[in-house]
């Protein structure tokens, strides 16, 4: 029913000028006209990223959303330039390259964006 359809990430924020100025200024990601005031749209790829103002912003604790990315080392690099700062966790079979996460060939960087909603990059 749903495997020939797009999926988007929705993420909850408290205040969506805040929220503005990370995704678009941070992240770099490109906003497309909503139509409302309360929620932001973004295309990025091929996904779709929807950030919207809530009461419950910040409460999820794992990962809200995923970019698959070439080279995390560089994308971390460009984001710590911008500000942003990366999470560090304890994962088993996984060891910690500075900010980047290691399993083999597996490598990931997690972050949060001003309302604590855990975000990450991979590949």
């Amino acid at each position: 029913m749903l495997s020939d359809r797009d999926a988007a990430a929705t993420i909850a924020v408290r205040d969506t000028k805040t929220a503005k100025n990370f995704y678009e200024g941070a992240l770099g990601l490109k906003p497309v006209d909503s139509g409302e005031d309360s929620v932001l749209k973004y295309q990025s790829g091929g996904s779709t990223l929807f950030v919207y103002q809530s009461d419950y912003a910040g409460t999820n604790k794992a990962t809200a959303a995923t970019w698959v990315v070439d080279d995390v080392d560089r994308v971390v690099r460009d984001l710590k330039a911008k500000g942003v700062s990366f999470e560090h966790y304890d994962m088993p079979g996984m060891v910690r390259k500075g900010d980047v996460h290691v399993a083999g060939d597996h490598k990931a960087a997690w972050f949060k964006d001003p309302d604590g909603n855990i975000l990450s990059v991979v590949a």
